[in-house]
């Protein structure tokens, strides 16, 4: 049994829930997804593999998955959600494409300091911080240029 299943069970049991077989599969599936996803693309995944897992279970675990800290909202992207998971990852830094709405993932450990530094100074308690900059990727900057 992996971690962040044993942190989900744990969690579930804390809130008088159980590990259903597809809360299982929501979990398993978006912990072998290594990209940003929102609850639509994450339900079109689970179904390919698993027919008895409804959309509205996947919307209905989501909450639970974002409360446990196994996974996060960390950005609105094509009037979208989209969800990440953290567990075992560190925070970055998301670019986002205003044009084709691709997702870039930066780690800076000096934007780390800066922020932790901050909230030192200010009295702040952090847990987990998430920092978007819009702008044109690459790939749109070459084809704006034909």
């Amino acid at each position: 049994m992996q971690d962040y299943e044993i942190i989900f069970r744990d969690f579930l049991k804390q809130k008088g829930l159980k590990l259903t077989f597809p809360r299982k599969a929501i979990l398993e599936t978006i912990f072998a997804y290594h990209r940003h996803f929102d609850i639509d693309a994450l339900y079109e995944v689970i179904r390919t593999k698993y027919d008895n897992v409804s959309r509205a279970t996947v919307y209905r675990t989501m909450p639970l998955l974002v409360e446990s800290g196994l996974i996060k909202q960390s950005l609105r992207c094509q009037a979208k959600d989209n969800y990440e998971h953290i567990y075992g990852h560190r925070d970055h830094l998301h670019f986002i494409c205003e044009k084709c709405g691709a997702i870039l993932e930066v780690e800076s450990e000096a934007i780390d300091n800066v922020i932790k530094h901050l909230a030192e100074e200010n009295h702040f308690q952090l847990n987990i911080f998430n920092l978007n900059a819009r702008g044109i990727c690459k790939n749109c900057l070459q084809n704006r240029e034909l």
